[in-house]
Formats: structure tokens, sequence, C-alpha cells
């Protein structure tokens, strides 16, 4: 049977309502490509083979991309919806004649929305009540004990490193499941050190849960950031001494990295001049 894995962490940001209270965390094992999936269609009851799959699969990816971009919604019956929608530049057009999408739209963007019909519900809440869970903890715990004697290989339990939101939480409990040197079961986990500058304000968040400097996060989980910085003054981040690529709206820069494999120092400056690092694009 199917089981999500999932990880606990305690809050460790000191003065916050929550501190020193556990939370969970969703955790993915790999991230199947097209040719992957596929195979697992035809390896599923299909009556197709792999590569007539992919072939429908390739084929839906471009004309998905094709029809939204008609102003036209896909709906997937059981699955969801895929379309369109447009993000403004931060202060708008100052007439309708000066209007031009190219310039005054920031960007588009390809949204999906889970199917809610009655027979085929994937609202949030729907599906928590139709999965089944497994703790990582558990999990590592079972697989030493199939392992025959003398064997040291363990099958990596980390956060997958494509964005996922909710499946990208702080690691406070500083245990992903990763597999460290042969013959450990317990594997070290990176610590993000963070360096603030300048007189505006940041954040550092994982999942919505503030980071403090010195916290253990799991390599491959994202990290988001939150920049207000002073007036009239152009914020910047580097990761181990390379630019986090920062995007302002509404006078607030936000970017997101994913956590190294080993420990990271974060410095960010909410106070410098100059566009380093800043997409505003």
């Amino acid at each position: 049977m199917s089981k999500i894995i999932y990880d606990i962490y305690r809050n460790v940001k000191s003065g916050s309502v929550s501190e020193g209270r556990y939370f969970g965390r969703i955790l993915q094992t790999e991230t199947l490509n097209t040719a992957k999936l596929a195979r697992h269609i035809a390896e599923h009851g299909s009556p197709y083979t792999q590569d007539v799959v992919e072939g429908v699969l390739r084929k839906a990816e471009s004309c998905i991309l094709e029809l939204i971009l008609d102003s036209k919604k896909i709906k997937i019956d059981g699955l969801g919806t895929f379309y369109i929608t447009g993000e403004n530049q931060k202060h708008g057009t100052i007439s309708i004649a000066k209007f031009n999408p190219k310039t005054s739209f920031k960007g588009l963007h390809i949204r999906f929305l889970p199917d809610q019909a009655t027979e085929a519900n994937l609202s949030s809440r729907s599906v928590l009540n139709q999965a089944s869970f497994i703790w990582a903890e558990d999990l590592k715990r079972e697989k030493a004990e199939e392992r025959p004697e003398g064997s040291t290989n363990e099958n990596s339990l980390t956060p997958d490193p494509s964005p996922q939101g909710e499946g990208s939480e702080n690691s406070g409990s500083g245990n992903s499941g990763n597999s460290g040197n042969s013959g450990s079961q317990t594997p070290t986990v990176p610590t993000l050190t963070i360096s603030k500058t300048g007189s505006g304000s940041s954040a550092v968040t994982v999942g919505g849960n503030a980071v403090n400097s010195g916290s253990q996060i799991a390599a491959g989980t994202e990290v988001a950031l939150s920049v207000t910085p002073a007036a009239g003054q152009t914020p910047t981040a580097t990761l181990n001494g390379s630019s986090v690529t920062l995007t302002e709206s509404d006078g607030t820069y936000t970017g997101t990295f994913q956590m190294p494999d080993g420990n990271a120092t974060l410095v960010i400056n909410s106070g410098s001049s100059g566009g380093g690092g800043v997409d505003q694009n």
C-alpha cells in the first residue's frame, strides 16, 4: 500500500508563539520525469507500451501549453484544471491607451487547480483523509532490519529538490533520512548560518516557518527569503558567496534557494545600493 513519508521537526525560533512545538513535513524519494512516468503507467495494467505512453504524454505537454496560451482552460477530469493568469507591474498603467501587455504585464503564470468534484475530490482535506502515512524514522528502521548482515546501503529519504511548497519544511529535528558515511544510520544535517546587514528588515523561512541562524536544514529543502530594504535601497543576498536572485513586488524582495549538501552561509544585505542579484523583470 502506498504511503506518504513524513518527518517531524521542532520550531526553535525564540519568542515565537509556536516555539518548542513540533511540526511535520512531507518527504519525497525521487522526481519522476516523463520517461519514468510513462514506464510506470505501462507497467501498471496499461495495454500500451512505454514508448506509446511517453509519446502521448509529450504531446499532451505541448498541447496544454498551446491551448492555455490561446486563453483556454484545460480540465483533466479527476486531476484538475490548468490555466494561465497575468501578473501586473507594481504601479499599473496610467491609462488604457498606454497599456501594452508585453510591458504592462510583469509576467504570466501557469496555474493548476485540483479537481474538487464529488466523485474525484482532490482538495487538500480530501487528499489528507485518503492518505496513509509512515514516519521516516520508522521507515529507516524497517529498511535497516531488512538489510543483509554486513550491508550498509540505505535508500535516500530526502526532500525533493524541486519547489513544492508544503513539502519543503524546516528540518528542526535534524534528521531527513539522508544517508551519510558508510555504516552510518544517523546522517549529519547541514547547518545554515545567517548573517544580516543593512537598515532594512529580512526574514528566512522554510515552509512558512521562521529559520534562525544555526538551524539544521535537510539538503535539498527549499529555503525562502523575504527582504524589505531601507527606502531607496536595493537588497542583495548570497549563499556561500553565490548570488541569490531576488524578485521585487510592492517594495518587498523575495527569493528561494535549495539547501546544499554541506553547511551554508547566507548573507543578506537589506540596505545596499545597486542591483546585484536582484531580478525586477
